[in-house]
């Protein structure tokens, strides 16, 4: 058997521990083996093979592998469901207090209270949306 098909056997079966495992290392090796798959390909020695295979491979995890943590950690967080909610204005439909209230944040209805409890807040006030206490804003 020719040594690229062997190379290529070899990407294969460094591809297998990277579905595995999803460490994208995994990856890089074979994507080395497939450069040697390629010189082995074009008549390029066994020595240029593996040569091939050690910058291909070495370049791969020095060069993407920082970028990828990288791009891992600073992910610009995306705020969803409940969390989305704090932090924005909402509108007072109906007197809010210490106990009770509602208003109208982000195009529906909610019950509210009043953060501090000697504030009272009138219908068609701006409020801004604290923290959401299980069905009900906190509101100040």
């Amino acid at each position: 058997m020719d040594a690229w098909v062997w190379w290529l056997v070899a990407a294969a079966t460094l591809g297998i521990p990277l579905i595995i495992t999803a460490m994208p290392e995994f990856g890089m090796l074979a994507v080395g083996a497939v450069a040697a798959a390629g010189t082995a390909g074009i008549g390029g020695g066994p020595v240029a093979q593996v040569v091939v295979f050690a910058i291909v491979s070495t370049a791969l995890i020095l060069v993407v592998r920082p970028v990828a943590r990288r791009m891992r950690t600073e992910r610009p967080a995306l705020a969803s469901g409940i969390d989305a909610l704090k932090g924005r204005q909402a509108v007072v439909l109906e007197r809010v207090d210490r106990d009770s209230g509602r208003i109208k944040l982000a195009g529906e209805i909610w019950s509210a209270r009043a953060l501090d409890s000697e504030t009272i807040y009138e219908p068609g006030s701006q409020v801004d949306v604290v923290e959401i206490d299980g069905a009900t804003a906190v509101v100040m």
